[in-house]
């Protein structure tokens, strides 16, 4: 490990300012939103896939690949992102990174033809893997680890917020003109990328319990990751667990971005144009997927847990996998009678939807169904999160959270990419869209083994969380000792 000792002072080589309770919630306000924002570019594009396909002369499957290749080259830039900020300085990285992918949005909105408009999503998904990695990295060092899942279920969170609301906004602003969300949004993150400026310049490590004796007489964790830490990191058997669940579970949630799809497809089987059908798939889509709000209590139930047993978070996650199963079968099979006027103006289609949950019981049993699967599988993401900052020292987080979603991108790109395979299998004994809803079904079993390999990491995640505390605590002791030792010659602490 690149080290090595705590240096003295503040910082290094930059100014360090605030850090009160007040700037240190206005920059996990700040992290979450731009998690958030960075997310909606995400999900924009799959309500839009026929309209996009149409505008450039290719099939849905093409513009269907980008999304799976951008699920993968995001994954991949993040594992080097992530890398240089357990290494260096974070902010300067994290601003670059939102410049990407506002780059990468805008030039999508502007592609002239099929190409352009895949080199573009690229870009976008290389800025991306900044903000995710290095992000989780500065969010990880700001809260304690008392608070961790609630804190990271908030994160998870906005970054599924974002995913809805790009799933809505670029099915009621694209309906008509497909580019017009990408250039708005890329409004929004340039704006949004002001608010960096004025974050907390957090110190790695600084809210770690075991550390602010260190902190309390001026050292700094100086700590940085090196090429040789890789076998170590991989040998803890709860990062391992933690990162292959991410190849199953992924496969499955990959395969949700069709859900617009499949109500698009409903919607059209009973006369709707594709327009309408659109909006109302969209909004289908969106409204069903609020359940991962309930990450929040995922997260506070993790918390609680936690404090009772260090198996806690794991567990908490495995019984939420495996029970959400069920409850997605209910809402891809259950028949959905759709009562929205056809060629409406988006505003009166939405409202019709809207209105649909109580006037139609098949409408009300789908949400009630989809509320219940999202909010037992929405406690994967925040104790996924806080398990990965809790069995790794602060100078390797970004690192191993960057593997994770590099296996969480291919599991993902690999449902994408598997799924309309998968369609074309099943249309012979399924007529569209009940092909849809029997794919989707087919792909939610992936969630059986991601629920086994949770339970397995509940099994190695006391010992490697009482490893990281005692490597903590022996360097803070060195750390405080070697302070005092400068402070009786008479010097400041170094």
């Amino acid at each position: 490990m690149t080290v090595a000792w705590f240096s003295a002072g503040m910082g290094i080589g930059r100014s360090r300012s605030g850090g009160g309770r007040g700037h240190r919630r206005y920059s996990v306000v700040v992290f979450t939103v731009l998690a958030s924002l960075d997310n909606v570019a995400i999900g924009l594009v799959p309500p839009l896939y026929s309209r996009i396909s149409g505008s450039f002369g290719v099939g849905e499957g093409a513009i269907s690949a980008v999304t799976a290749a951008t699920f993968l080259v995001s994954a991949v830039a993040a594992v080097a992102w992530a890398y240089v900020g357990d290494r260096g300085h974070r902010k300067p990285l994290l601003m670059t990174g939102t410049l990407f992918w506002a780059a990468g949005t805008a030039g999508t909105g502007l592609a002239g033809a099929y190409p352009i408009f895949f080199v573009a999503q690229l870009v976008a998904a290389v800025g991306l893997g900044a903000v995710a990695s290095v992000g989780f990295s500065v969010v990880s060092d700001l809260i304690s680890p008392r608070r961790r899942g609630l804190v990271m279920s908030l994160w998870g969170l906005s970054q599924g917020v974002g995913t809805l609301a790009g799933t809505l906004l670029g099915g009621l602003l694209g309906y008509q003109a497909w580019r017009r969300p990408f250039l708005v949004l890329t409004a929004v993150g340039l704006a949004a990328t002001v608010a960096y400026l004025f974050t907390y310049d957090i110190r790695r490590g600084e809210s770690e319990p075991r550390l602010a004796a260190a902190f309390a007489v001026g050292r700094e964790y100086d700590y940085r990751i090196s090429r040789r830490d890789l076998p170590g990191i991989l040998g803890r058997r709860t990062n391992v667990w933690l990162v292959l669940q991410g190849l199953t579970a992924q496969i499955a949630f990959g395969s949700l971005v069709w859900l617009p799809a499949l109500f698009r497809g409903r919607a059209e089987a009973q006369g709707f144009s594709e327009g309408t059908a659109i909006i109302v798939g969209s909004v289908f889509a969106t409204l069903f997927q609020l359940g991962g709000a309930f990450a929040i209590v995922g997260g506070l139930v993790g918390d609680r847990l936690q404090r009772r047993t260090p198996r806690g978070r794991a567990l908490v996650a495995a019984v939420g996998i495996l029970a959400a199963v069920p409850f997605y079968l209910v809402l891809f099979f259950v028949p959905m009678r759709i009562d929205a006027p056809d060629g409406a103006s988006a505003g009166v289609v939405v409202r019709a939807v809207l209105s649909s949950v109580v006037t139609e019981p098949t409408v009300g049993l789908s949400l009630l169904a989809a509320l219940l699967a999202l909010a037992l599988t929405s406690a994967n993401s925040p104790n996924w999160f806080a398990l990965i900052a809790d069995v790794n020292p602060p100078e390797h987080r970004g690192t191993v959270y960057s593997l994770g979603n590099l296996v969480n991108g291919v599991g993902r790109a690999a449902g994408n990419a598997l799924f309309p395979v998968a369609l074309r299998a099943l249309q012979a004994p399924f007529p569209p869209p009940l092909n849809v809803a029997a794919g989707l079904a087919l792909f939610q079993l992936f969630f059986v083994p991601t629920g086994l390999m949770y339970w397995l990491s509940s099994r190695t995640a006391p010992r490697d969380i009482a490893r990281v505390e005692q490597l903590l605590a022996d360097r803070a002791l060195v750390a405080v000792g070697a302070g005092a030792d400068r402070t009786e010659e008479g010097g400041a602490p170094r």
